[in-house]
């Protein structure tokens, strides 16, 4: 595996080795000591995996108690994916990152606790994958709006063909009014 740190030092931009012949291909997609080495070392408690639609937008997600770290990654399809950093004392607090994960790409993204996330379906579908290091919880989930002005993320969106959106999505908070971390 390689490790590559993103603009924002502490997101890691994970590119496995992957092994490929006619039968098909093998990748190791998490390995305890090998991310250890990187300073990466969570245990994961909770694995998801959601299937999304094209201009399908989920996020910007975080949760203010029972903070998650997470490793994301597609196993089809491709998405565009982000990350926000949401902790008051870093000198990257309110910066983002973005970078396309697909099922072809085969990337994988490390999210330390402190961020926002939020991706959106490039591809007819995707399905994306993620490990997280606490459990889900409702009560203490947040939504920063994802085209708050302030973050002025440049998301790879048509504008003739705006995104699908949740209502909790929709009904998110700006930045400027969100909850953050010290």
């Amino acid at each position: 595996m390689q490790f590559l740190r993103a603009d924002i030092p502490d997101v890691v931009i994970i590119d496995p080795q992957v092994f490929e012949d006619e039968r098909g291909f093998f990748m190791e997609t998490y390995q305890a000591m090998k991310f250890a080495e990187e300073d990466i070392k969570y245990n994961f408690v909770q694995d998801n995996h959601s299937r999304s639609k094209q201009r399908t937008l989920r996020g910007l997600h975080y949760q203010i108690h029972h903070v998650q770290g997470k490793l994301v990654r597609v196993v089809s399809g491709e998405i565009y994916d982000v990350s926000v950093d949401l902790r008051r004392s870093s000198l990257t607090f309110g910066k983002w990152v973005g970078l396309y994960l697909s099922g072809e790409n085969k990337r994988q993204v490390w999210i330390p606790p402190g961020f926002a996330h939020g991706f959106y379906v490039v591809s007819e579908r995707a399905e994306v994958l993620y490990k997280a290091t606490d459990f889900y919880d409702p009560e203490a989930e947040r939504t920063i709006l994802w085209n708050d002005p302030t973050l002025h993320i440049q998301w790879p969106i048509s504008q003739d063909q705006p995104p699908t959106l949740s209502t909790k999505d929709l009904s998110g908070k700006l930045f400027t009014e969100a909850e953050v971390f010290d």
